[in-house]
């Protein structure tokens, strides 16, 4: 892929759309784009967060480690972007990253991409919108769940869930 496919590919995903020209084209030349193959790890929980992945094509499993093993929490795919919220909260990795197919992804580093997110506020709109989505996608799975153990409680279970408590 030359500089110009990854500048119009960064071009059509939301969080960059109202980048100039300019800025786009540094992002393009400052990221790396690397491939996975299918079942190869991006990154772990817990790891220090050092960049960003664009998903160009493929699709990478989001999953979370319980007590029980590892969970799959969500699938994501070509434009998706992923490993920004360790990044943004200046955290360790929340969740591991698999690839679940052949996976191509432009890497942005941490300070590129921050910078960016400081430049672009419209930007930074789009990611906690994204992010806002997700929370909502993971407390509809935990309401999922928790009336699914309810059930097999026989309809009274023991947890109580605070409502507030994950908005």
């Amino acid at each position: 892929m030359s500089l110009v496919q990854e500048f119009e590919l960064l071009r059509q995903i939301p969080f960059f759309s109202d980048m100039e020209a300019a800025r786009l084209k540094l992002l393009a030349f400052m990221s790396q784009r690397v491939a996975y193959d299918g079942g190869k790890t991006l990154f772990k929980q817990g790891d220090a967060a050092d960049a960003a992945y664009l998903i160009i094509e493929g699709e990478a499993d989001i999953l979370v480690e319980t007590p029980t093993g590892p969970v799959t929490i969500a699938t994501l795919g070509p434009h998706d972007i992923l490993g920004e919220m360790a990044i943004l909260c200046d955290v360790p990795r929340t969740a591991t990253v698999q690839a679940k197919t052949r996976l191509v992804a432009l890497r942005i580093a941490k300070e590129p991409f921050l910078r960016m997110v400081r430049e672009f506020p419209n930007m930074a709109v789009s990611i906690m919108r994204e992010l806002a989505h997700r929370l909502e996608l993971t407390n509809q799975q935990l309401r999922t769940a928790l009336s699914e153990l309810r059930e097999l409680r026989g309809g009274t279970a023991h947890l109580q869930p605070d409502a507030d408590a994950a908005e």
